[in-house]
């Protein structure tokens, strides 16, 4: 917190001690549990193995706060650093879920409610952030990757980091418009292969099926059985399929005629 941070880098931490603090409560949760209920909202908590998908209600309070350096690192000669505090805290909570507490750290200045609400909203972005970091570990693999030099591996974090967001795009553009044409995320001759060899046909239609069946198709090259109607595949089948898919798209394009195709053969190799 007090190290210099390059210009427009500022920092959103999640508490999990109860630190001192220049305040008369003298730690965090008491100095900000004291602040007055600025307002309620509503996120949308995401599902979580057995627990299905919810509306969670959030008390917020918020207050700016000295944070006092470690006692052990006392010989450093660390600084006070002043940053803001938001505590959210779930209201009336279902029985058998935990409810959320979070206590967050930022150094962006929290003077408003408004301000408050988004650097929850914030926060609140890293259940998609860790899907797309398992996508990353699992699907990509890239703690297996053997490079030898960091340098190497940086390059390949660079193209597996564009990999692995394009899997969770898939993944999530899918639930939220289902019905709009494939061809938002497909390549022509992307939909077309898949298309010929999920059907088992020599020739796509003219127009391109829509989004949530293709999804549905690339899963299911990945393994996705979906054997019930409410089933909708998760990152790592679509992982699998798209990797599949690129196979097909290949073969697609070298026994297709141009003329059959309509252009150029792209794809998309992971």
């Amino acid at each position: 917190m007090a190290a210099e941070r390059p210009a427009g880098v500022d920092l959103l931490i999640r508490a999990s001690w109860d630190r001192c603090v220049s305040a008369p409560q003298r730690y965090v949760w008491a100095s900000i549990e004291v602040q007055p209920v600025a307002c309620e909202i509503v996120i949308q908590v995401p599902r979580r193995g057995p627990q299905p998908a919810r509306e969670a209600t959030l008390s917020l309070r918020y207050c700016p706060l000295t944070l006092s350096p470690p006692r052990h690192r006392k010989a450093e000669g660390l600084p006070q650093v002043t940053l803001w505090a938001v505590l959210v805290r779930e209201v009336d909570a279902s029985d058998g879920v935990k409810p959320i507490e979070w206590l967050l750290w930022t150094t962006v200045e929290v003077k408003t409610v408004e301000d408050a609400i988004e650097r929850v909203s914030w926060y609140s972005c890293r259940w998609g952030i860790e899907i797309w970091h398992r996508i990353l570990k699992s699907g990509c693999r890239i703690e297996a990757r053997q490079f030898e030099t960091a340098e190497r591996l940086k390059r390949c974090l660079s193209i597996y980091s564009v990999v692995a967001w394009r899997v969770l795009y898939a993944t999530m553009l899918a639930r939220a418009v289902p019905e709009v044409p494939c061809s938002v995320l497909l390549e022509p001759d992307e939909w077309q292969a898949l298309y010929c060899a999920i059907h088992r046909v020599p020739q796509p239609p003219v127009e391109p099926p829509s989004l949530g069946q293709a999804v549905k198709w690339i899963a299911q090259l990945g393994g996705f059985v979906g054997r019930r109607r409410s089933d909708r595949p998760g990152p790592e089948v679509l992982w699998r399929g798209f990797q599949h898919l690129s196979d097909l798209t290949s073969m697609y394009c070298i026994s297709k005629p141009r003329e059959i195709r309509g252009g150029m053969c792209h794809q998309w190799n992971s």
